[in-house]
């Protein structure tokens, strides 16, 4: 079992004003205590832009690199995403990690919102996720898409277009998914051959309809707990996890469950909810 985990369960996040920041010596220190091997990389500013220096700082807490969630802009005529992934993918080569987790930026800040595309975007978009792919593969990293709620890739009808439109793989997020209209098993069954990487969320459906239908806006929700450690939600995880077994899956299972810290947790804080989500995954998958 490939089981990591994410900088965004302790509340680290790329969103401006998204709250209280936590210092990675104790995110990383706690994803070992829960006995995570793998993380992702969080952020930029998280962890030492230098490539060695991220590579050392994880060495040094003897967690393995998967890799990263990029925003990234697809979509705009006049901006080529291309430059900015390879310089990234240095820091790729130097820890050893083999996933880039792309989601489709709207350009704008934070994820409560976002523009519609035209034909002309549309193609752009799949385009240039084609692209990037081409290019990380020549690296030996594996590009895929992480449909994300306030993106330009996020309900049902955007999920169908990149499948139909491009090859990229999926990140297939049970959480952004559902939140977005879409039944993460049925992903698992329509296009196994496509899921590349899975992050796991459980997700107290309430909050999510609220979302969507525009009487919480996705921060509130966050804030207010819409994200739940696994099996405490209503994410269907028993049959996505069923689904991917009985295809081979052999990608990373991140955890992720994001969060909104307003301070430094004065108790034991996000990792008792991370612990518990460990121990579930753990109970499910044997």
């Amino acid at each position: 079992m490939k089981i990591a985990g994410a900088p965004i369960s302790w509340g680290v996040c790329e969103v401006p004003g998204w709250g209280y920041q936590l210092e990675p010596k104790r995110v990383l220190s706690e994803m070992r205590e829960v006995g995570l091997s793998a993380t992702e990389f969080g952020p930029d500013g998280f962890l030492p832009d230098d490539a060695a220096a991220k590579a050392a700082t994880l060495a040094e807490y003897d967690l393995h690199a998967v890799g990263g969630f990029t925003p990234t802009l697809l979509h705009v005529p006049d901006h080529d995403p291309v430059p900015g992934v390879e310089a990234l993918l240095a820091s790729y080569d130097a820890a050893h990690a083999g996933t880039l987790v792309l989601s489709a930026d709207s350009g704008g800040a934070g994820y409560d919102s976002r523009p519609e595309l035209d034909a002309a975007g549309w193609s752009l978009l799949l385009g240039n996720l084609d692209r990037i792919a081409a290019v990380a593969a020549t690296r030996g990293v594996e590009a895929v898409l992480h449909p994300h709620v306030g993106t330009m890739v996020e309900n049902t009808d955007d999920v169908q277009r990149v499948l139909a439109g491009s090859s990229i793989g999926l990140c297939l997020d049970t959480g952004h998914l559902l939140i977005g209209g879409t039944d993460p098993a049925d992903i698992t069954r329509q296009a196994p051959e496509r899921v590349a990487h899975t992050h796991l969320k459980d997700v107290d459906l309430t909050l999510a309809r609220q979302v969507q239908d525009g009487r919480l806006t996705y921060t509130e929700a966050v804030s207010r707990g819409m994200y739940r450690p696994l099996g405490s939600g209503d994410v269907n995880l028993t049959a996505v996890l069923s689904d991917l077994a009985a295809r081979g899956y052999d990608g990373w299972y991140v955890l992720e469950q994001d969060t909104i810290l307003s301070e430094e947790p004065s108790g034991v804080g996000p990792v008792a909810d991370v612990a518990a989500s460990v121990e579930h995954l753990r109970s499910v998958l044997g």
